[in-house]
Parts: structure tokens; sequence; C-alpha cells
């Protein structure tokens, strides 16, 4: 993502280029190295039919399966050989130099409102080609999957001082969103099932059979499966929800005469577009290893080719499994806690605060992405993702690189990198000799085992081809939600009407999520939040 940028970004300096012209110019090149939507593939089935092409319950496919004609077929080693090349060994693992684990919450966050397999907690009724996901941006993991979460999530209450709300509780001056279980974590509160059925209205947490009443009892009533999987995901959601709340108590005041539904659903309109913001200018802007700073300026989707209906494809599923990015251990309030400890347990984020949990995950430095590197803990994430990609049939990772326009390593030497360092020069010597046992050549490599060998671009988070197709699918489908599309945001009537013209001064005024957080805590003081490391520096 950085050569080309770098370019550009000498143009602006001498003032060739104006800053929309070259914010759309960038965008329509990161989002045009591969072919637009929609794919002729889904994992419907091997070959094109009418189902498959309609059929938005199955992933869509940016190349075919390896059943298609002409499509390569590696034999594949043991998963369970490959896992091993994904975990770090018993010494420290590498940092990243450029993140925090902010980061890597937000992008768990993000991208479980999307980014849905379709999972249980009976392994009968897994099904790793099928998704629940909308296939939209759309803050579901905060007001749900469908209106029947979203009801149960709403206060719904035309009392002045209540409308538009989330269901939410006060404790000791905080606002949280209520809990999934009644206290002592053993039943579901009652108003999160289905009266007629008794079955929960909101997803069971994923995990939740190896849990504790202690740790249940912990767990926010949310609007998806993978909210509650650690407090640093489950924070951001507190966090929107205080600002939904906080929303909507200013749009009742400017608007009296409007109802319950009236104030929600504007509210909702500003958090979708704030959030896409947040994901174009802070977390992308993160990813990128340019110096010039890209803006979520819809109008380069308008007359685009790739303004197409959004369908999240196998691939995407899988590049966003960044398990390497998460250390064994993590600081929370000057005590270190081990990751497995945190999983589906949401106690030191209520004990602590919003505040301090957003500085104090802010304040752990990220891992580093990459093979070798990934927690004990993460080691049956590591297998499930290769089942996933095994079970579908992906191509291998040679065929993603031809794809997306970037030339195939002629060895492995070659496409895990050089270093300087010479004990990080032994690894990835190691590693290359490694992977040439189990896969014989880089054609015959696995398209998830190969995103993650290769090295970590300089000046950026990601390895290089994770890098370009995180860009061109965040893009494509980010600014082709229909809250942006020129009929809504194009037109200013129209515009004004969706959200408010408040609702646009907070929009103008939110650069980041530290600025949500000032807004909705009360002792944040000077303490840093953000995703790159204040001591980070340019390479």
């Amino acid at each position: 993502m950085g050569g080309f940028l770098e370019d550009v970004g000498t143009a602006i300096l001498k003032g060739v280029l104006g800053k929309r012209k070259t914010n759309a110019f960038l965008i329509n090149r990161l989002v045009g190295r591969c072919r637009n939507r929609p794919h002729p593939w889904s994992t419907r089935g091997d070959y094109v039919s009418w189902p498959g092409l309609k059929d938005r319950n199955y992933f869509g496919r940016l190349l075919p399966s390896t059943n298609w004609p002409g499509a390569h077929q590696p034999v594949l080693p043991p998963r369970e050989d490959v896992t091993g090349l994904f975990i770090a060994g018993p010494g420290d693992q590498r940092l990243c130099p450029k993140s925090t684990c902010l980061f890597p919450a937000f992008a768990q966050y993000l991208t479980d409102g999307f980014l849905r397999t379709r999972l249980s907690n009976i392994e009968a009724e897994e099904d790793r080609t099928r998704t629940t996901s909308n296939h939209e941006i759309d803050l579901s993991t905060l007001y749900g999957r469908g209106e029947w979460q979203t009801l149960a999530l709403r206060r719904r209450s035309e009392q002045m001082g209540e409308r538009g709300r989330l269901k939410s509780e006060t404790i000791a001056g905080e606002e949280w969103p209520l809990r999934l279980f009644l206290p002592g974590g053993n039943e579901i509160d009652p108003q999160f099932l289905d009266p007629a059925s008794g079955k929960p209205l909101l997803d069971t947490p994923l995990g939740i059979d190896n849990t504790s009443p202690e740790m249940r009892a912990t767990l926010l009533a949310v609007g998806g499966d993978r909210v509650n999987a650690a407090p640093q995901t489950a924070m951001m959601n507190v966090l929107f929800l205080r600002e939904h709340n906080r929303i909507a108590g200013l749009f009742e005041q400017d608007h009296p005469h409007w109802d319950d539904d009236r104030v929600f659903e504007t509210v909702r309109n500003v958090m979708i577009v704030m959030f896409i913001k947040l994901v174009v200018e802070e977390y992308i802007n993160h990813v990128s290893t340019a110096k010039i700073k890209l803006k979520a300026w819809p109008e380069v989707a308008w007359k685009a080719g790739w303004n197409r209906e959004n369908w999240m494809t196998i691939e995407f599923t899988l590049l966003y499994r960044w398990h390497s990015l998460v250390p064994r251990t993590m600081r929370w309030a000057d005590v270190e806690i081990g990751g497995d400890a945190l999983l589906l347990d949401n106690r030191v984020l209520l004990e602590g605060g919003l505040a301090s949990a957003f500085a104090d995950i802010s304040a752990n430095p990220a891992t580093e992405l990459g093979l070798g590197n990934a927690a004990e803990f993460m080691r049956k994430a590591e297998m499930n993702a290769l089942k996933q990609s095994q079970t579908n049939k992906l191509q291998g990772y040679a065929a993603y690189r031809r794809a997306m326009g970037k030339k195939v390593p002629k060895d492995f030497a070659t496409l895990v990198g050089k270093s300087k360092d010479p004990a990080e020069q032994e690894r990835r010597t190691a590693l290359a000799a490694a992977l040439k046992v189990l896969y014989g050549s880089v054609d015959g490599l696995e398209f998830y085992t190969g995103l993650f060998a290769e090295p970590r671009e300089k000046n950026g988070p990601l390895p290089d081809l994770l890098t370009a197709m995180v860009a061109m699918d965040a893009f494509s489908q980010a600014l082709t939600n229909p809250l942006l599309s020129e009929h809504v945001w194009g037109d200013e009537d129209i515009r004004r009407e969706t959200f408010t013209q408040r609702g646009l001064d907070i929009m103008t005024d939110t650069a980041c999520l530290r600025d949500i957080l000032a807004r909705n805590t009360d002792d944040l003081g000077d303490r840093f939040v953000g995703m790159t490391r204040p001591d980070w520096q340019r390479e």
C-alpha cells in the first residue's frame, strides 16, 4: 500500500493534485487491484448457479474453488503440522513497532459485525460454508442483526428523557449495557427471551460452555455472539452504546415532537456513518504505510464501477484472522493478566471503568502479525482457520498474489524476506525451510499460511498481500453504504433531514475513538488512547 501512495504524496506536496481528487485517485487504485463484485462464485458450490449468485446465506468467492477447471489443486499437509507454524515458541513474542492492542481490539469488533461464519456452541450446527452476516458495516454488534434483536436491545419508551435510547444501567456513576444473565450467571434475563418460545432473542456467546457462573454474570446484552469474547472488544460496544444514548438525549431536546422511533433511527444513522468514518480515518490510516491520510469522502463511490451491493467473501473472513497480534499477557490496572484469562470475562472492564480500559489497552503494544508469533491459547483458532480454508477449497497463495496483480515469490526464502538482524534472519531461514518441507514449493502453499508467512511491511502492521486485500475490501464495502449514497448523503436537504445538522456536526468533530471516549467519560484526563504507539517512528 506504500509505493504508489508515496509517489502521490509527493504530487500533493507539489500542489499537482487537489485533496479530494487525490483521495479519489488513491481509493480507486486500492479498490481496483482485483475484479469487482458481483463475483461469479460463492461457497454455495463449485460452479456458477443461480442460487450461488443470489443466496447471501453463503459467502462470496473472490476466486473459484480448487474444483474449478484449470484451478491448481495442491496437496496439503496435515492441519496439525501447519498449525505449529503459527504458534510462538517459549521465548518472547515479537512486538509490532507500530500498533497498540487497541488496533486488534477495534479490528475484531469491526469484523465481528459482518464476517460471521455460521458457528454454534453445538458443533453439529456449525457450517463453515455459510454466513449469518448482513454483509454491511451497520454496527450490528450494537444494534443486532435484525429487528427482533434491535427491539430487544431498545428501551422503547415515549417518555421525555428516554426516547430513542438503548437499554442500559448506571453503576458507580457509569453507564453500562444490561447484563445478558441474571445475577448469579445461571439464567438469561427473561427480557432477552422470546416470550412465546422461551428461546434467546440475542445470540448466545460463542464458547459459553467454557464459562463459570461468575464469568457469565459479567457478560453484556449485545448485538452479536462474539462481542463478549474479551473485554477489549466488549468495551467498544459500551463506548458506542453511551454515545448513542448521549446523542439521543440531544436529539430529543432539539426535536421534542419526535417519537421514540424517529429519535432512535436518526441516532443510528449518525452512529453508522460515524463508525465508517473511524474505520477509514483512524483504522485504515493506521494500516497504511503512507505519510498521507485517506478520508471517508463518499463521493468517490458514487460513479465508480466498483459501487456494487456488498457480499462478504470467504477470503475476507480468513485474511482477518489476526491472532498473532494478541500478546500472551496484557497489563490491566498494573496487573499482568494472561490473555486466555480474559476470554468471556468482563470483570476487569467492569471493575476498572471504561476510560481506564481504553487507556490500559492502548498502553499495551500489540505483538507482530506473522507466523511463529501467536500465543498458545490461539492454537485452536488457527486450526479452525485452516479448517475453514480447506472446507471451502480455496486456491493457493500464489493464485491470490496473481489475482491482486502482484508477483509470486520464486521460493520460500524470497517470500519470508531478509532481515539485517542476525537472530531474525535465523528465524526466517528456519521458517523458509519448514515451509518447503510442508508445501514443497510456493505454488503449493495454502492461501491462509501464505498470508502470514510474508514479513510485515515497513511502516505498517500487516504483510503486503494482506494490506492490499484489506484496503480493497474496506473501501469497497464501507463507502458503498446506503447512508453514504449520492441520493442520501449527496443531496444536501436529504442529508440534513437524515442526520440533522447537530448529527453532522458531531461527525465532523469525531476523528478518532478518543474523541468519543472523552465525551462519554469523566476520568480520561490526558491519558493516551490510540492505535499507533506513541513511541512509533517511521522506518
